[in-house]
């Protein structure tokens, strides 16, 4: 949530950046330019990701050598040098990477949505139309939030059988909060009827 949270407030100040700064020909144009944001997410986590498994890997290859072979060390023995490097590959690309993706993923289907935002006439006269996709994920950070409270009162985890309970429970909870929450932003922020180009001229609000 914290990186969510940081990737939708550095998104906003982008935008702000850019219409304070930039001179755009349009804002079609500007929301493209903003895209490349998102592509920096998942090319961050592509190097997380490849980075962090060659490193793990050769930490691995190293344990197993010098600490098994040489010393008859286990590999995750603290005594053995080469599980500070293991860990270190694991943190990078487990944690590391799988972060810079999730960033990635979020970063780019919210940049995709003010790009086909701005790209609509009756959308982009509106503020409140241009930021909904930026609003859709910012009111999700406060659901996912009041959803992993619930959870901890209505699915308990105590054993191990429980954990795949929990995570069901979660994708309901949040399914159930977050439905209501985009049918009231769809009708706050979008009009009646507007035109997403060729052969969708009516679109209706609910559609979304």
């Amino acid at each position: 949530l914290s990186l969510v949270s940081l990737g939708v407030l550095a998104l906003f100040a982008l935008v702000e950046i850019f219409r304070a700064y930039f001179d755009f020909a349009s804002s079609e144009t500007m929301y493209e330019a903003i895209a490349g944001y998102g592509l920096g997410g998942s090319s961050i986590a592509l190097f997380g990701r490849v980075g962090g498994g060659i490193y793990t890997k050769a930490a691995d290859v190293g344990a197993d050598l010098s600490g098994k072979n040489d010393y008859g060390l286990d590999e995750d023995d603290y005594r053995n040098p080469a599980c500070i490097a293991d860990n270190v590959g694991d943190n990078v690309g487990d944690i590391a990477g799988m972060g810079a993706d999730l960033f990635g993923s979020f970063a780019e289907s919210t940049c995709a949505a003010l790009v086909l935002a701005a790209s609509s006439p009756d959308l982009k006269s509106s503020w409140c139309g241009q930021m909904y996709p930026m609003l859709i994920s910012s009111v999700g950070i406060v659901v996912g939030i009041l959803t992993l409270l619930l959870q901890g009162t209505l699915y308990k985890v105590k054993d191990m059988p429980d954990v795949e309970k929990a995570l069901k429970g979660i994708l309901v909870i949040s399914t159930v909060l977050m439905t209501p929450v985009v049918v009231l932003l769809s009708k706050w922020c979008l009009p009646e009827t507007f035109s997403m180009g060729v052969g969708y001229e009516e679109v209706k609000w609910w559609y979304c």
